[in-house]
């Protein structure tokens, strides 16, 4: 379309300014305050800053907080720490690969906490009750984005322990679908609306998989004492997989148990928090104790789970590191809002470049990357930091171009698009292309490169469009993708 000329424009509404301040807020955080490279022992932080013990609830690993350790220093037993989740802990703990800690407070990535997320290599969410705020899951979506691990425990709807109007069904939902980072079905499941009153939720057949058949044992049912299950949504997320499924369900519904990916993290789901329980809360709490139910295998799963989120290998426990450790590669995409449907959110672009105009058109869906198409001297630019796994041997970077221009030379590169990688300090590493008004031609065309030789690192992927004093070359970008095996 040569005549698609644009007015310099600038950002009009409160919403659009928000989202690109959102989005710087994020990049600096991404370039500072990535999870902690591979070490041992593997560090486990549980959530009780949500009221997690309000009502009859007591889902913590000991009383002592945030380091159970206070409490007894050497548990041999799971009565020697106090807490419904006491089993989990110390059977992590006695295997000497696992530092555990309890948070307490506003959940934090990129900050001085001794719990903030920057330290841990999986945060475990055992049935929320009051919603996190906007900074809470700006700082977990970042926090499994860079590498974390995510244990998401939900239970029944209704399940209000503390009688504030939200139960742990609707607050996982809130956080996958109303975020400053990925609102677009990150994760790639949903979790029902359901309260199941009983089951034994059984394994899917899969031999390979290290949570069904990780260090801790093999697993074959689980189990629901008033529980919920998730609907998948794999067009959304490839790498989302049910491991454990409701009676009479299978594929993309009725997931009791189920994995996914998101950028360079894992994600965990459980439907029920009965399975987490050890029975032998504080005092006055009548618990059920799910961890020893003789017709499940739940102890397995969620310690093979808990391996499985923190990047462990080998047997006892783990042995090789955590978050993004040397050995590992989860397939899966690694760029946020890839196809620019959130609008400006998780990129960092020059105002007006992340549109849904329809002076150009999205090569799927609404929204698209613009950058030039004044036909004035003008610089844009579109930006997004990622981390890529050191144990990944394949990082495809994709995306689809288009280009128009008013430019009539077929000699001459008036206008350009750079395509670079940068390193947290902003230095070029590399230019992958530039492409200009002379490679102008109709609908998109998918461009590819290797970013593999940056296994490892956190960069910056940018695209510079700059444009000369008269007549507009617009380059449109749609429907990215950063592949990693």
């Amino acid at each position: 379309m040569p005549g698609s000329q644009r007015s310099r424009r600038k950002v009009t509404t409160v919403l659009a300014g928000f989202g690109l301040l959102v989005t710087a807020a994020a990049l600096q955080v991404s370039a500072t305050a990535t999870p902690a490279a591979a070490a041992t022992p593997h560090r486990i932080l549980f959530d009780d800053g949500h009221a997690e013990e309000a009502g009859n609830a007591d889902w913590i690993v000991s009383t002592s907080k945030p380091d159970p350790l206070s409490e007894d220093s050497s548990p041999s037993s799971e009565t020697d720490w106090t807490g419904a989740l006491s089993s989990w802990g110390v059977a992590l703990q006695k295997t000497g690969d696992y530092s555990i800690k309890t948070a307490t407070s506003a959940l934090t990535y990129g900050g001085s906490s001794t719990t903030d997320l920057s330290n841990f290599d999986t945060l475990v969410l055992p049935e929320p009750n009051t919603l996190f705020t906007t900074a809470e899951k700006t700082a977990i979506m970042n926090f499994v984005k860079n590498g974390g691990g995510l244990f998401m425990i939900s239970d029944h709807t209704g399940a209000d322990r503390n009688n504030d109007g939200y139960d742990a069904v609707e607050i996982f939902n809130d956080l996958m679908t109303n975020n400053s980072v990925d609102s677009t079905d990150p994760f790639g499941f949903s979790v029902d609306t359901l309260s199941i009153s009983s089951g034994y939720p059984a394994a899917i057949s899969d031999s390979t998989d290290p949570v069904l058949h990780g260090s801790f044992g093999t697993v074959t049912k689980s189990l629901i004492a008033s529980g919920t299950t998730a609907t998948l949504k794999p067009a959304d997320n490839s790498s989302v997989k049910g491991l454990l499924y409701r009676s009479g369900y299978s594929g993309n519904t009725g997931a009791f148990f189920a994995t996914s990916t998101f950028g360079s993290g894992r994600v965990a789901f459980w439907g029920d928090s009965s399975p987490i329980d050890d029975g032998t809360g504080q005092s006055g709490n009548t618990l059920y104790d799910g961890w020893n139910d003789t017709g499940a295998t739940n102890a397995a799963l969620a310690l093979n789970g808990t391996e499985w989120l923190a990047g462990a290998s080998g047997s006892g426990g783990g042995d090789d590191g955590g978050g993004d450790d040397g050995g590992t590669c989860t397939a899966t995409q690694l760029l946020g809002n890839n196809g620019f449907e959130s609008g400006a959110t998780t990129w960092s672009a020059t105002s007006g470049v992340i549109t849904n105009s329809s002076s150009q058109s999205a090569r799927s869906g609404s929204y698209y990357a613009w950058l030039d198409g004044y036909g004035t001297a003008t610089t844009d630019t579109l930006s997004q930091s990622v981390t890529i796994p050191s144990g990944c041997t394949t990082a495809a970077l994709s995306f689809y171009l288009h280009i128009d221009t008013a430019e009539t030379t077929t000699s001459t590169a008036y206008d350009t698009l750079k395509v670079q990688v940068l390193n947290s300090s902003g230095t070029v590493l590399s230019t992958l292309a530039t492409y200009s008004n002379l490679n102008a031609a109709s609908g998109y065309t998918q461009r590819s490169f290797s970013l593999a030789s940056y296994a490892g690192q956190t960069v910056t992927l940018k695209f510079t469009g700059t444009e000369g004093s008269t007549l507009q070359t617009s380059f449109v970008i749609d429907d990215t993708a950063l592949n990693v095996s």
